[in-house]
């Protein structure tokens, strides 16, 4: 238990142990303390964004969205292995967990022994995780088929161990999403107890030195977040399917088949921005997936099913 590190301490402890950083305007006050307690902190937790794309993943997580407002993390882990803060202070990364995992990473026992099933109830709302944690966002769309590549992976050692390391803690002291809630399964291509391996094998030797710090300028600012256009993404999902060949009727069609494919229900190759058959069934599918029977899940977007999609896949839904 610990007093959270102030931004300028975070991007110190960073820099000493060799992350590549860059600070997006803004991140140190940007936070969500005038809602909840940030601290004492327990440890740190990581994440994947189920999301691709580097600026997009980045605005998302610094921005949020209506239903989960920002910062999402403190940093977001680019595939590059390049650290992006966008948060000093209590972020909405965690949310409601399990008590007995808390004590668990409190007395530092989190390390390759499971929880029992009774210390695991991924309890929604016990336990504010967001006031006890530090949260990376690693940029993978979480399907188990994106890779991880080595400088991620690495980079994902570096800040955890350089947080660690700041506090006093050990290796035991990281987690995952889904150790803190067992209805979450994040992140999802390489496993925990192998990332603490990692971390504690890097906490047993000296810091390295320090690496640049880097500021983002207005022309690198992550571009806005997608909007897709509900009554033309509908005229296309009407218009489409009985036209030949593979014609675009609307580009904000690929925007929602990028959101379709990641959610495993659209082939990508069918991913073309023509709103065919094969994306009208994807379509349906989420619609299934949201609880909808019948004829409200046709496979023809409404308001509130592309809102969720959009809102787990960073774009916005006008007018």
């Amino acid at each position: 238990m610990a007093t959270p590190l102030t931004p300028d301490k975070l991007l110190a402890a960073l820099r000493a142990e060799g992350v590549t950083v860059v600070e997006h305007a803004g991140w140190r006050t940007n936070d969500r303390d005038h809602v909840g307690a940030w601290g004492p902190v327990n440890g740190v937790m990581i994440h994947h964004t189920v999301s691709s794309g580097t600026a997009t993943s980045v605005q998302l997580c610094y921005d949020g969205y209506d239903q989960l407002p920002g910062p999402l993390c403190h940093g977001v882990i680019a595939k590059d292995g390049t650290v992006h803060l966008v948060g000093g202070g209590r972020a909405n990364h965690a949310g409601g967990g399990d008590p007995a995992v808390l004590q668990r990473v409190i007395a530092e026992d989190y390390g390759d022994r499971p929880p029992a099933p009774h210390e695991h109830q991924g309890s929604p709302g016990a336990v504010d995780g967001n006031a006890r944690f530090y949260g990376f966002e690693c940029v993978n769309l979480g399907d188990g088929a994106d890779p991880w590549p080595a400088a991620q992976l690495e980079a994902v050692e570096r800040a955890s161990a350089a947080i660690c390391r700041a506090h006093g803690w050990t290796s035991k002291s990281v987690i995952g999403h889904l150790e803190w809630s067992d209805w979450k399964v994040d992140p999802r291509g390489f496993t925990m107890p192998a990332m603490r391996n990692r971390i504690a094998t890097r906490l047993g030797t000296a810091a390295t030195k320090p690496a640049p710090a880097r500021t983002a300028s207005p022309a690198l600012r992550p571009p806005a977040i997608p909007a897709v256009d509900l009554s033309r993404l509908v005229a296309a999902a009407r218009q489409d399917p009985p036209r030949a060949g593979t014609p675009v009727s609307y580009s904000g069609a690929r925007v929602v088949e990028a959101a379709l494919v990641a959610e495993g229900l659209l082939p990508k190759p069918y991913a073309d921005g023509h709103f065919g058959t094969a994306t009208v069934r994807a379509y349906a599918a989420w619609q299934r997936k949201l609880g909808y029977r019948g004829a409200d899940a046709d496979g023809i977007p409404g308001r509130t099913s592309l809102t969720r999609l959009g809102g787990r896949h960073g774009f916005t839904v006008t007018p």
